[in-house]
């Protein structure tokens, strides 16, 4: 199989799939390494397909089909960070990402599509397992999240639980 080759299926996969798809099953599935997968993945973003990395693996965007999307900016320390995610699936939600804004760096996005609470669990044990600061740390708690929902009363529902529980900074 040409690497080229390699890369359709892949697409194929990511395509068929709902869920994540971690680098070291494409990695097994042909044979490769998990780096000629990233190089693969590198090459197929570059030819225009738009491939999230998330930390429980790749997915390609699709279009938004109706679902609102919108972004809050939120303040909270590590300790509270299951329950802002937390409110945010149990309320219909869909946390697409983190953003945080770097003195030095700009902005700097972490891909999350956290849609369940076992995907909240997946993420809290990740973070704690690897011993590592949230990107919300970089900026003493201030962050941005894309949350996408099913509608307009969704939206609401999940912005007034946040700003029942302190989270939300700040929301018109």
């Amino acid at each position: 199989m040409t690497s080229e080759e390699r890369r359709k299926k892949i697409e194929e996969i990511l395509i068929k799939c709902t869920e994540p798809v971690t680098g070291s099953y494409l990695a097994k599935k042909f044979s490769v390494s998990r780096q000629v997968i990233v190089g693969d993945i590198a090459l197929m973003r570059a030819g225009g397909i738009k491939i999230s990395a998330t930390p429980r693996g790749y997915v390609l965007e699709r279009e938004a089909d109706s679902q609102t999307v919108f972004t809050i900016a939120c303040c909270h320390d590590e300790k509270t960070m299951g329950d802002e995610l937390y409110a945010i699936v149990d309320n219909g939600g869909t946390v697409q990402d983190v953003t945080v804004e770097h003195p030095i760096y700009g902005e700097i996005i972490g891909e999350l599509q956290i849609r369940s609470r076992y995907d909240v669990d997946l993420f809290l044990k990740k973070v704690a397992d690897n011993k590592v600061q949230p990107l919300s740390s970089l900026t003493y708690g201030i962050h941005l999240h894309t949350i996408k929902c099913r509608d307009a009363e969704t939206k609401k529902r999940i912005i007034n639980v946040l700003k029942d529980k302190g989270i939300i900074l700040d929301q018109a």
